[in-house]
């Protein structure tokens, strides 16, 4: 999930639309209710946020100094101004990367891809569990090397158990990450559905079940 903080109400409700296009799920925030938040959120709610995207605010590197107090997730800052002393002045606040207005929502994304990469330092976007190879950057998975097709849901839910495979994940946390801890349109059970089709599809392929659940203690993605 990506929080978006903007001061005008239209522009994050438009991101939303724009990264839920690409399977993506956003919480958007004004300023001041973003800092109440990012303060007190379980800590639970905060693993599940992939990146921060700071907008129009009047003073960006102030909720970059309350992010970095509680996570490490990648924090961009889209700017209209071309101002070098007000980049400098992002990058020495915390903020991993300026972003120059417009720009498209799959450059933000490739560029969070790459953020996250640097700091796991890595040097492929993809996670290698048993034959299945687990891409970051929107690819369908490959078992064996063939590609293995997943609609948008059940491919990101793969993803994020890839990501976590060293420990178990809870439902709840699975939700958050790949609709949003605000989406109240959505019940959590629907989690339950995608992974139900996501293990019919992945045992055709691998002759097992690859992901391992426990009741009460989540899910691990094996090989």
């Amino acid at each position: 999930m990506i929080i978006v903080v903007d001061e005008r109400d239209l522009v994050t409700e438009g991101y939303n639309s724009l990264f839920n296009k690409e399977g993506v799920a956003t919480a958007g925030f004004s300023p001041g209710e973003f800092g109440e938040w990012v303060t007190t959120a379980p800590e639970e709610d905060l693993q599940s946020v992939s990146a921060f995207l700071l907008g129009q605010c009047a003073a960006p590197e102030k909720p970059t100094r309350k992010i970095r107090g509680r996570s490490s997730a990648p924090v961009l800052v889209l700017s209209e101004k071309n101002s070098l002393e007000d980049t400098l002045r992002l990058f020495e606040s915390g903020v991993d990367d300026v972003v120059r207005k417009p720009v498209h929502v799959r450059e933000i994304l490739a560029r969070i891809n790459a953020i996250t990469r640097r700091m796991q330092k890595q040097e492929t976007s993809f996670t290698e569990i048993g034959p299945m190879r687990i891409f970051t950057d929107g690819r369908d998975p490959e078992i064996d090397g063939e590609p293995l097709p997943l609609p948008r849901r059940e491919r990101r839910i793969l993803e994020y158990l890839a990501s976590n495979a060293s420990r178990r994940v809870t439902k709840t946390q699975i939700f958050n990450a790949i609709y949003g801890i605000f989406d109240d349109e959505v019940e959590e059970n629907v989690v339950e559905s995608h992974i139900s089709k996501l293990r019919k599809k992945l045992r055709q392929k691998l002759g097992f079940d690859p992901i391992d659940s426990k009741r009460y203690l989540g899910y691990r993605l094996v090989g």
